[in-house]
């Protein structure tokens, strides 16, 4: 490349980065002219930044922005002095203005000589009505098409970063922003691996802390043994030493004292040391989290008027209020934020704010008003979008829901408004009966849910009939950190995001009940499931003999689980450490974390572990959790497997031996229950014959070669009741055989204390 050619690249590179800046300027200043034509200052705005765009046109040589800037800074020039009324058709032209300008510092996307001659004629037309210049309405038509901004695709990430976050305002060129700051181009790579060097400067610092303690017990420990050789100097003067011994005594005593002076000296070094370390790392650290914030006005860009074109097209006025611009959130959180907020805004245009004509006749304005606020609270951001339109037709939801077959009519009259609202994030459920270039095609909150699920957060939808709709939305302030409540589990450290916890408790062994067989406590008037962590993550069962229980109460939506673990250790701000990919998708983990002393901890995924609770719920397989003041009571039940795929026959044989105080587990199929002979221990196994994947034959035969269970009692209970059937099983190893046809309560219950006796050792 010549070093003209290179000259030319870096001014449209500096062009580009110009017209970014100033259209920004121009959709805002003319969106707020159109409420208010006669505002000088956003006029001012407007036309100083059309004409620095004509400037920086004609110094890089780009003819077409010198034209189409020229004829907008004509237009608002007139608007200025009194000569022309801004009117929705001039504002309408000078957005598409903005929309050419984009498009020419963007040379994959720039458009065609015809379309600026077109956009001049139109302007040149709307300046001087009686001009006998005419615009083709088709060439218009297409212009207007093909409006929308394009954003070039950059090879790598790359961002701007400046040490204070600069306004959306004009920027004279790249290198500085409106006060004056330097700005660097730095790949996003760098940035993280900036955030990643200082969060492990900062763990490092932290190390030296318990090192220094050991250095002040050393200097105590020599401080005993100075005292200790003083005692010993006076016990020695009651004896006659010799001149060697003495001056040997006293060699000792001055070593040890200046030693110790030495120490006490070092030690004040260290500490000092140690305390600078801390805070040039936490400052270090903060300035590097800082690089990767942005203000949450980042992700609105072209939001406003995305809202405004939208509602034009759909025939309605609708305004888009936002609070909280200057909210910083991590880059990546905005970045993912931007298709949610989209589909939300495009949402509440085209299903809440109703036409002018229906407002007026509601008593409500003709324009209708969506606000979007984004604030922080307890580390989280919150962003709560409302809207002043119709609400959500339930009754419209609920037909839907019976039209496409998702809950029988019955059900769907008893639904509550909650649950009616479920239904709306649900995958390809919309409540348009055809399909538009808008909606009807049921993706757009499934798809908010998705990826708001992704950023380890949660939304809710809220609604009043005839007044409007709220979204509110809850997402960490930034992935790259998260602050966690840290636990013990089988000895090691584990951290559970705050965001998904609901409270932290201590439960008494009496707060701990039994429901049809699984371990349950009562939380907030309903009674919530109770499963083991250690459980959940494969670790030793903990042997903690304390009065209480640890419980972590989670919650997604209306799931509400607890999790029993051995101890809090407290809350942390963690840096995330993503796992290798290698790893592929571990169960109930999603990274990893380095604590102040610089041990591991992973840190949960509460979606999975939710999900894995609640398997274990419904298939029977918990783990008794140790109930302190009846452990020895409850380890002497005698344990029971019933294997049966039909869940009436299992549920049925469940309670019966529960009630009679057995402590029962099951399995859905005959493979399951292998597998749950091979973990656990068992006093009594109940099989049926006919079951998917391995029936009881083959389980009761598997059985009887393994050394292990080969002397384990096994009852048959099977629909077949001909001899042969019942042949073929006790030949198989079953020591009872109970055909279902004459099956009743007492003689499977009599049949199990026939063979293993009672319910206790």
């Amino acid at each position: 490349m010549t070093p003209e050619q290179m000259r030319d690249a870096s001014l449209l590179e500096l062009f580009s980065l110009e017209a970014e800046a100033q259209t920004q300027v121009l959709s805002a200043g003319l969106l707020a002219l159109e409420r208010n034509p006669s505002q000088a200052d956003q006029l001012e705005s407007c036309m100083r930044a059309a004409h620095s765009l004509k400037g920086a046109a004609r110094i890089v040589g780009i003819d077409s922005g010198v034209s189409v800037a020229h004829v907008m800074e004509d237009c608002l020039v007139s608007a200025q002095e009194g000569r022309l009324l801004l009117r929705p058709e001039h504002i309408d032209a000078l957005l598409q203005g903005t929309d050419l300008l984009m498009r020419i510092a963007t040379p994959a996307n720039a458009p065609q000589p015809a379309d600026i001659e077109a956009y001049v004629a139109l302007m040149a037309q709307l300046l001087d009505p009686s001009s006998a210049t005419a615009v083709a309405a088709p060439v218009m038509a297409e212009l207007q098409l093909q409006a929308p901004r394009v954003e070039p695709t950059p090879p790598a990430p790359v961002i701007d970063v400046a040490s204070e976050t600069p306004e959306p305002a004009p920027r004279k060129n790249k290198r500085t922003t409106e006060g004056g700051e330097r700005v660097l181009r730095v790949t996003a790579e760098r940035l993280n691996s900036l955030l990643d060097l200082s969060s492990k400067s900062l763990v490092e610092t932290q190390r030296l802390k318990p090192h220094l303690a050991t250095m002040q017990r050393l200097k105590r420990m020599q401080n005993n043994g100075l005292r200790a050789l003083e005692n010993l100097n006076v016990h020695l003067k009651e004896h006659a030493l010799s001149l060697e011994a003495l001056e040997a005594l006293e060699d000792a005593r001055r070593l040890l004292a200046e030693s110790q002076q030495l120490l006490s000296e070092k030690n004040a070094e260290l500490d000092e040391f140690a305390w600078q370390a801390s805070q040039r790392a936490q400052v270090l650290y903060d300035t590097a989290l800082a690089c990767r914030m942005r203000p949450f006005a980042d992700v609105l860009t072209g939001q406003v008027r995305m809202v405004r074109d939208l509602g034009r097209s759909l025939g309605k006025q609708v305004r888009l209020e936002i609070e909280g611009e200057k909210t910083q959130v991590d880059r990546d959180v905005l970045e993912k934020l931007e298709a949610p907020l989209t589909h939300l805004l495009r949402n509440a245009v085209d299903h809440g704010i109703e036409t002018p004509e229906q407002r007026l006749l509601k008593g409500k304005p003709e324009e209708g008003l969506i606000r979007l606020r984004a604030s922080h609270q307890a580390g989280l951001l919150v962003l709560e979008l409302s809207d002043d339109g119709n609400g959500v037709d339930l009754e419209k939801v609920r037909r839907s829901i019976v039209e496409r077959q998702l809950s029988p009519a019955e059900t769907a009259a008893q639904l509550s408004e909650e649950e009616l609202l479920t239904f709306l994030f649900l995958p390809g459920f919309s409540l348009r009966d055809t399909v538009t270039e808008v909606s009807g095609r049921g993706v757009g909150l499934d798809a908010v849910q998705h990826m708001v699920r992704q950023l380890r957060g949660a939304v809710e939808l809220e609604q009043t009939a005839g007044e409007g709709s709220r979204f509110h939305l809850e997402v960490p302030l930034t992935l790259s950190v998260v602050r966690s409540l840290v636990v013990e589990v089988g000895e090691e450290a584990y951290a559970f995001p705050l965001a998904h916890i609901e409270r932290m408790c201590d439960l008494a062994p009496e707060d701990i009940v039994q429901v049809e067989g699984r371990q349950h406590f009562w939380h907030e008037g309903q009674h919530a499931g109770l499963v083991a962590a250690s459980q959940l993550l494969n670790r030793p069962a903990s042997q903690n003999s304390g009065e209480t229980l640890k419980v972590v109460v989670i919650r997604e939506r209306d799931a509400i689980y607890g999790v029993a673990v051995e101890r809090f250790i407290g809350e942390r701000t963690l840096v995330v450490l993503p796992l290798d990919e290698r790893l592929g998708k571990v169960q109930d983990i999603s990274a990893g974390a380095l604590l102040d002393d610089g041990s591991v901890v992973l840190i949960v995924d509460v979606e999975d572990m939710m999900r894995s609770v609640d398997k274990l719920l419904n298939t029977g397989r918990l783990e008794r959790i140790a109930r302190h003041g009846n452990q020895a009571a409850e380890a002497a039940r005698k344990r029971v497997l019933v294997v049966d795929d039909s869940l009436t026959v299992r549920e049925l044989q469940r309670k019966l031996l529960l009630n009679r105080g057995y402590d029962v587990a099951v399995a859905v199929d005959g493979m399951d229950g292998w597998n749950a002979l091979r973990s656990e221990d068992f006093d009594l196994l109940i099989t049926d014959i006919d079951m998917p994947r391995m029936d009881g034959i083959e389980l009761v035969t598997l059985l009887r070669r393994d050394n292990r269970l080969q002397s384990l009692p096994v009852m048959v209970v099977s629909y077949k009741d001909r001899e042969e059937d019942r042949r073929r099983g006790l030949d198989a190893g079953a020591d009872y055989y109970l055909a279902k046809a004459s099956f009743h309560d007492d003689a499977l219950l009599d049949a199990v204390v026939e063979l293993i006796g009672g319910a206790r050792a």
